[in-house]
């Protein structure tokens, strides 16, 4: 789990770079500018250390650098502002893939429920799609402040909330059935 949060922070860092840099002084050519800088050197820091650089890093920082320079050469934010929907409609897309979630789960779930393994990993990607075109929207109305309460509460939140469903759901619907398994075993050994 701490390799995906890893990731996560290392997909997103020239957006909370922004955030943070935006946050401490209210001005989005300043925060943007840093967050090339945070994604240059993000980029340069792996290559002297000979990390493996996926398509989602490549992407990210042709995103900042294409996004962030579009800001700086207009002064408008909006291009800044849509580049964490890119990645959620990317992410998206990875997830429509026929069970994606598998490997990511534990034995006693990938054994007994896989189809709903399946599903869920469906709604995951539908709930990228949306977060991304909310994303989209948030960027369009211009207000960096409800971008940013957007981007940091609501998106990060909605994921938390689908993951503690999830696991609600899969611990009940796993646990019945091993329950109904054992009382089928006692009726036929009895």
């Amino acid at each position: 789990m701490a390799a995906v949060f890893r990731q996560l922070f290392v997909d997103f860092f020239s957006t909370i770079v922004f955030l943070v840099v935006y946050a401490a002084t209210g001005d989005i050519l300043i925060a943007t500018g840093v967050a090339i800088a945070g994604a240059i050197g993000q980029f340069i820091r792996a290559r002297i250390k000979r990390q493996k650089l996926d398509i989602m890093t490549w992407a990210s920082l042709g995103l900042v650098i294409v996004l962030g320079s579009a800001t700086l050469l207009t002064k408008d934010p909006r291009f800044v502002l849509i580049k964490p929907s890119i990645a959620h409609f990317a992410i998206g897309a990875i997830m429509l893939r026929k069970g994606w979630m598998l490997r990511y789960l534990p034995p006693i779930v990938q054994e007994n429920i896989p189809h709903l393994v399946t599903l869920a990993g469906y709604a995951w990607a539908v709930l990228m799609f949306v977060l991304g075109i909310g994303v989209i929207v948030f960027a369009m109305i211009g207000d960096v402040k409800l971008w940013a309460f957007y981007v940091t509460v609501i998106a990060i939140g909605a994921k938390v909330l689908a993951f503690a469903i999830q696991y609600v759901v899969f611990r009940v619907t796993i646990t019945r059935k091993l329950r109904a398994a054992a009382a089928a075993a006692q009726v036929s050994s009895a």
